[in-house]
């Protein structure tokens, strides 16, 4: 695997995918080659996120490529440092979240985000759940945060959620 490049062969795909949504391509299974999936795999990417996310920004905007990338590198670093590269046979179903209007300290949408934060890190969303899809980033953009570092703080602390909260918190106070 190359990983000096790797940013670049990640935009190759994920503007390939965004020209096959344009085109009316449906269905991830379709968008990729036996290579470009397993360099995908290699790098703990799935092409149903890529293909989610393109679905996203064709249809709305967004989430842009700067912002897709950014959630991929903490994924890849979680997954090729803390998970050694090892892919989970498990899949969290998207009916055992919280659910939507939950909330924790008073913050609607946390309790769920953190559990799809987990399972992204994990490599473990279904194919019916999106990080980073349209709930998420209205949360997101509520209380400032970007997707990525969300991430990389739910990475730091995936085993203290009070850590998480209080982060969530701080950072929501700081923003008014």
């Amino acid at each position: 695997m190359k990983h000096y490049d790797y940013q670049k062969q990640l935009h190759t795909l994920w503007t390939k995918a965004v020209e096959q949504y344009q085109a009316g391509q449906r269905g991830s299974a379709t968008y990729f080659d036996e290579y470009e999936t397993q360099w995908l795999r290699a790098n703990g990417v799935t092409p149903q996120e890529i293909y989610d996310f393109a679905e996203d920004y064709v249809s709305g905007g967004e989430p842009d490529f700067a912002t897709f990338a950014m959630i991929c590198d903490v994924r890849r670093n979680y997954f090729l440092e803390k998970l050694k590269g090892q892919i989970s046979d498990k899949k969290v179903a998207n009916t055992s979240y919280t659910p939507k209007d939950a909330e924790v300290d008073g913050i609607r949408w946390l309790p769920r985000i953190i559990e799809k934060a987990k399972a992204k890190l994990h490599g473990e969303l279904d194919d019916d759940t999106m990080y980073g899809c349209g709930g998420d980033r209205a949360f997101f953009k509520e209380h400032d945060i970007h997707p990525a570092e969300f991430l990389r703080v739910v990475a730091e602390h995936e085993d203290n959620d009070r850590a998480i909260i209080d982060w969530v918190k701080a950072r929501r106070a700081s923003a008014v």
